[in-house]
């Protein structure tokens, strides 16, 4: 029997083989950068509003959580790409080849090509979902969808997939140890079986924000914001992680793989920082939230890879454009938004914060023992 350590480098050979920031405020030019535009709250500007924001920040992508009519008419003839969201509760309904057809024949086609909607989000965190019944419905609404949009000519155009929370994960430290929960390895199965076929991305919403606020005292802060710290190297793949998101995503990488299917491309659909929490919400802060997302902004600057896939860049959503006052949950819920609703930043990540908001000098390890909880906050689900 092969050792685990060869396994592992098996699984890493295979996987190998397989902007500017501008003074007005935000970036420019990055394609592979995006963000979350939510509306769980009664207070947001119009969406043509929302729209001239996002072209002055000359941010061209954008996920939203529906397929809200006004959202989409609004963004007709611009340049921002779109991926729209079918709620939870329809998954039961698409599921019907029928119903899918009338969805898509209704949601999408009336806007599609004038609103340029590049992908479809079949819900949200389905695998972790509280209703365990939904993921029944899953594979079956997505290839239902796909159908859809086949006989309708609009399956070249338009991508099929779901977000999922990292609590997928049963492992991820080290990154190389990547592996998906029991209790839906079946499911699972099936998901990357057909993202595999379509050439369909996987998306992970990823937090290093939980695993700081869980364990502040062995989680490195300098780690999980991408300041410069010592890092941690993976003891099997021998790759160095200067900071936790990517360590979080090849472990979904590595999951995946040891599915089968390491020709997955695996983007990060949601993160981000709070600017404001709790008294137990350690971390949640204006200051850790500029650096933060300062940081993740300077890194798609680059088009950076992974360690695993340095070669393949990697796509980000930023959770969030807004801060939300309906949402539920903790302070933190409701303050993940770089801007406020209207239209003042929360914080300021543009060229002039990078001048203004110091790097922490700090070099503090991350030592294995610290970078162990990753696998404790791979069981957070944002709510």
């Amino acid at each position: 029997m092969a050792t685990f350590s060869r396994k592992i480098s098996v699984i890493y050979v295979f996987l190998l083989l397989s902007i500017t920031f501008s003074d007005y405020g935000f970036l420019r030019g990055v394609s592979s950068f995006g963000i979350n535009y939510g509306q769980v709250a009664n207070n947001l500007p119009q969406p043509e509003k929302v729209l001239d924001l996002l072209s002055a920040l000359k941010l061209n992508k954008a996920r939203i959580y529906d397929t809200n009519p006004q959202i989409l008419t609004a963004f007709a003839n611009s340049s921002v790409e779109l991926i729209v969201t079918i709620e939870n509760q329809m998954l039961a309904v698409v599921m019907d080849p029928q119903q899918a057809l009338q969805w898509v024949s209704t949601h999408i086609k009336p806007y599609f090509p004038a609103t340029r909607i590049t992908g479809i989000a079949v819900g949200n965190e389905v695998f972790t979902d509280g209703d365990t019944s939904l993921l029944q419905y899953l594979v079956p609404a997505i290839v239902s969808i796909h159908g859809a949009l086949a006989q309708l000519g609009l399956d070249k155009y338009i991508h099929v997939s779901t977000s999922s929370s990292l609590a997928v994960l049963a492992e991820s430290y080290p990154p190389s140890a990547g592996t998906f929960k029991t209790e839906v390895a079946g499911i699972m199965q099936q998901l990357l079986q057909f993202l595999s076929s379509t050439k369909s991305p996987f998306w992970i919403n990823a937090y290093p924000y939980f695993a700081y606020k869980d364990d502040p005292n062995r989680v490195s802060l300098d780690y999980v914001l991408f300041n410069p710290n010592v890092g941690m190297v993976d003891p099997y793949t021998k790759l160095r992680y200067d900071n936790m998101l990517y360590a979080q995503v090849d472990a979904a990488v590595f999951a995946i793989a040891r599915m089968g299917y390491g020709n997955i491309e695996v983007r990060v659909s949601e993160t981000g920082w709070p600017s404001k929490g709790d008294a137990n919400e350690i971390g949640a802060t204006v200051e850790n939230a500029a650096i933060y997302n300062r940081n993740l902004l300077r890194r798609q600057l680059g088009n950076e890879g992974t360690p695993l896939r340095p070669n393949m860049r990697l796509d980000v959503y930023l959770f969030a454009l807004f801060n939300e006052d309906m949402k539920p949950g903790p302070t933190s819920e409701r303050n993940y938004g770089l801007y406020q609703p209207d239209g003042s930043m929360a914080y300021n990540v543009g060229l002039s914060a990078l001048s203004s908001i110091p790097s922490s000098s700090s070099s503090s390890s991350t030592s294995s023992a610290s970078i162990s909880t990753i696998t404790s906050s791979a069981a957070k689900v944002k709510p």
